[in-house]
Formats: C-alpha cells, structure tokens, sequence
C-alpha cells in the first residue's frame, strides 16, 4: 500500500511539473475521463466529495512583427496556463470549488478581499431550494458573452477589452432558474482587486463602496439553437466616476458539426480602468484620462467535420474613444483593433478534456489622425502556435 501511494504522490508531482484555464468562473463539471489517481490505485472513486484537474495549454509559439521589428522575431516553448482546481459536493446542499494559476506568482498587492490575484475562485456554494442557489466568495463576475463564459485554458486569444478586465473579485451571486433554460443572476463583488491608487494613480479619491454590481440573464431557446449570455453591470471605485458594462452573447447551435458565438460588448468608464485610452492619449492631472469608451464584437465559428477533428475561425473587432472632449484632446474613436485566428483541433478521446491544436493568430491596430497627433502609429503582430490543451482529471 504504501508503494501504491508512493507512486501516486510521484505521478502527479511529475503531472504538474512535466507540464513546464471568464474568463472564467466556469462550472468545472465532469471530463468523463478516468482519473489519474483511479488509473495508478485500481480504485474506482464513488462519490463527488473532491474532484482534482490540472487546466494546462501548452505548446511551441513563433512570433512575427513583435515590438517594431518586422518578419520573424523568436520562436519557444510555453506553458501559456497551468492553473490547479478543485471542486465537489459536500452534501446535496453545499458544493465548493476553488481554482489557482501556478505560473502566476505571488501577488503582494491585495485588495480589500485579502486574496492573491494567483487565485481565481475560492469559494462555496448553497442550493437553497430545486431554483435557488447561492455562491459565496472569491469568483468570476457575471459578465456575459461566450468568450468570457469559456474556460481560460480554451481561448487562444482574447479581444482587447477582455483581455484588459480585472475579472476574478470577491462576493456573492445570487442564481435563479426560473426555467431549466431561463436563469437570472444577480451579482455583487468587491470592485478593486488590487487598491484603486494601483489601477487610477495617486491622485483619485477612492470610493467608500467599491463594488460591482451585475444582472445576467442566461437561456437557452428553440431547443437550445440560440442560447444567450447577456448582463448589465456599474462599478464604482473612484468617489464620484462609475463604470458601465453591457454584454450581449448569443450562441447558435445548428447542427452536432456547426456552431458559433456571437459576442458584443461595450463599456462607458468615467475613468479609465482599462487603461488604453491613457496609454494613447497619456495620463493627465495624475491619473487615468476620464470618459473613455470601448466596444467590441467577437464571432468564432466551429466546424466538426470529422468525429475527432475541428475547424475553426474567429474574428475580433475592438474600438477605443473618447466619450467627450477637453481642451487637450478631441471626442471619438482613437484606436480600431482587427483580430483574427483560425486553426484546426484534433481530439483523440471520446470526450474534450485532451486535444491538440494548430493555429495562426494577427493582430492589426489602426489609429486615427486623432491618435496620431500624440504619437501612435499603426502596426500588426503575428503569431503560429502548435500545442495542446488538456483538463487532467488527477483525483
């Protein structure tokens, strides 16, 4: 018995290490697979009180036309994520989960919640009733889309205004069904996962009340052929200046072998969390320029034209602007981001949990006459990547 756990010990420890995922507060539900510590033991696991996965992506990335310098720029290896999670049911009742990137460090600028940014979701859930559930603690906040839904370990890359939101915040969601396919969620979290001085520069007043707060409604119609993600959210971490949030996404599932999402969002910041806008225009008084504006389109389309293999396209659309002018710098847009990827996925188990991806991902940033008053010039960025992508179920 004790070389049994020896060998357990040593196999994931060599998981973990040979491996040198929005989005997400995913429910983390079932691979299908059998687990790594089933497989060493011969004992077949019999309840769902603790479940144990390694989110890993590797591969070999080659980059192009990176920082100004054009053609070919480097090639590498790279575990992009290797995040650890686990999960499961107490009682019929209580569920837990709890998720945390290791390639990301130790954060030593903590917001008010007291939790390293390395942790996504750490926290507990209550079904109250069939239609009522609660989740309490560090979490993903409930914006909508697709994209934002997906396990992070799925997305090759992220449009602009997502990539740049602070998403895993600590609070409580409510959830309703008020229907199998008609849920609502309401959601509110603390706002500053790092202290605002951090995000805005030293000369803001923070808020008394940093919060965010969401309403999503998520449904499934015409037997699930259109399927929806949309949220409203306001956050407020600076005294007097507000964030304003809309998400609308919308999946189509046409066939087994096609579908697609699509996903809008834009955000009005009355003072710029994001930050692009300051990066273009600069800071100004001390802190992040005010009335900055982003929106964005994503659309990806999946083609399973065999059992185990998987086409996909994706295009990206993302805007930067100025809600309103000053006597430094005019209104309208200042920067166009054009994104997009395509790649094929093969998936040699029966579930999802293992596949092996090849992939060509650009980027082109347009700036306007406005932008380039300050300096901005346009530029693209390439990259070819050949990796993998695997939820290991360990325990």
């Amino acid at each position: 018995m004790k070389m049994k756990n020896t060998l357990l010990i040593a196999l994931a420890f060599v998981a973990v290490t040979a491996s040198a995922q929005v989005a997400s507060g995913t429910p983390s539900g079932q691979s299908g697979e059998t687990s790594l510590f089933e497989r060493v033991t011969k004992i077949e696991k019999k309840n769902e009180l603790f479940n144990l996965y390694l989110n890993m992506k590797a591969g070999f990335d080659a980059r192009f036309n990176q920082n100004g310098m054009g053609g070919f720029n480097d090639a590498a290896f790279s575990v992009s994520e290797l995040r650890l999670e686990a999960s499961g049911k107490v009682t019929d009742w209580l569920s837990y989960r709890w998720r945390q990137r290791l390639n990301r460090g130790y954060d030593a600028q903590m917001g008010d919640d007291n939790v390293p940014r390395a942790i996504d979701i750490a926290g507990i859930g209550i079904q109250a009733t069939k239609r009522l559930s609660f989740f309490a603690g560090r979490q993903c906040v409930a914006y909508g889309g697709f994209e934002f839904y997906a396990n992070p370990i799925e997305i090759y890359k992220y449009s602009e205004i997502v990539d740049r939101m602070n998403i895993f915040m600590t609070g409580l969601t409510v959830t309703y069904d008020f229907t199998p396919t008609q849920q609502l969620q309401l959601q509110v979290l603390n706002s500053n996962g790092k202290p605002a001085t951090a995000f805005y520069g030293e000369n803001i007043v923070e808020s008394r009340l940093p919060l965010v707060y969401t309403i999503a409604w998520n449904a499934g119609m015409f037997n699930n052929l259109w399927q929806t993600r949309w949220s409203v959210s306001a956050m407020n971490e600076v005294s007097d200046k507000y964030l304003y949030n809309v998400a609308l996404g919308n999946q189509f599932n046409f066939s087994p072998k096609w579908n697609m999402y699509v996903d809008f969002m834009g955000t009005i910041e009355n003072i710029d969390r994001k930050g692009m806008m300051t990066e273009i225009l600069g800071s100004t008084d001390g802190h992040n320029v005010e009335n900055a504006m982003y929106g964005a389109v994503v659309a990806k389309v999946n083609y399973r034209f065999l059992p185990k293999w998987n086409l996909f396209v994706k295009g990206m659309l993302d805007s930067a602007a100025m809600l309103n002018g000053s006597d430094r710098y005019a209104k309208g847009n200042y920067r166009t981001t054009l994104g997009y990827l395509a790649g094929v996925e093969f998936y040699p188990m029966a579930d999802s949990s293992l596949h092996f991806f090849c992939t060509f991902i650009g980027q082109t940033s347009l700036f306007t006459d406005k932008a380039k008053v300050f300096g901005r010039g346009d530029y693209s960025t390439q990259m070819a990547s050949l990796g993998l992508i695997y939820k290991l179920p360990m325990f």
